[in-house]
C-alpha cells in the first residue's frame, strides 16, 4: 500500500494503516534519533515513541501524503532536538555494526578505526553543530528542513554546518 493512501486512512482513524507507515519508517527514525542523541541508553527509542504519538494526533494536517517519511522524519528530528537541549554530559555518538565483512583485516581494522575517530570527533561537536551535521550529513536532509526543525534561520543552518564540517575535516585530515 502506498505511503499516500496509508496517510489518507490514518487521517480517517485508521489505527492499522498509521501502524503500517510506523513498522515501515520506525527502524530508520530511530537510527536517525540515535545519530542525533548519542547512542546509549535509549532514548532515541523514547524520543520516536513521542515522534509517532505527536504523528498520530497530527495524521490529519500531513500537506503531502506522497512525502510522509519526511515528515514522521522530521519529527523524529524534533523530539531528539528537545531531548538533546535538556541533556549534559552527551552519550556516545559512536555505532559500530559488527557485520561479516569480506575485505582483509587490516582493512576492516583501518575503516573500524576511522569510524570511531569521526564518531568521536562528531560527539565532540557543539550540540546545535552536531545536530545540523547529522541532520545533513547522515539524514540528507535539506537546509530548509534542518532550518525548520531546529527552529533556526536557513543562513544559521548553513553557518553551523560549515563550521561542523571544517572542524570534522580538520581532525580527520590524518586519516586521508
Amino acid at each position: 500500500m502506498s505511503d499516500a493512501s496509508l496517510v489518507e486512512r490514518s487521517a480517517d482513524g485508521d489505527t492499522a494503516a498509521f501502524g503500517v507507515l510506523i513498522r515501515r519508517y520506525g527502524p530508520h527514525m530511530r537510527a536517525y534519533a540515535a545519530r542525533i542523541l548519542g547512542y546509549g541508553d535509549g532514548e532515541a527509542d523514547d524520543a520516536v515513541q513521542e515522534a509517532a504519538l505527536q504523528a498520530w494526533q497530527r495524521i490529519d494536517r500531513v500537506e503531502d501524503p506522497e512525502r510522509v517519511r519526511n515528515w514522521l522524519f522530521r519529527i523524529a528530528a524534533n523530539k531528539a532536538l528537545d531531548r538533546l537541549r535538556r541533556r549534559h554530559p552527551h552519550a556516545d555518538l559512536e555505532a559500530m555494526v559488527d557485520a561479516p565483512d569480506e575485505r582483509p583485516v587490516d582493512e576492516v581494522v583501518a575503516a573500524r578505526m576511522q569510524v570511531r575517530e569521526l564518531a568521536r570527533i562528531v560527539q565532540a561537536l557543539p550540540d546545535a553543530q552536531r545536530a545540523v551535521w547529522v541532520m545533513r550529513e547522515v539524514g540528507g536532509a535539506p537546509y530548509a528542513e534542518i532550518a525548520e526543525a531546529t527552529g533556526l534561520s536557513a543562513p544559521t543552518v548553513r553557518g553551523l554546518l560549515a563550521r561542523a564540517r571544517r572542524r570534522v575535516i580538520e581532525q580527520m585530515e590524518g586519516w586521508r
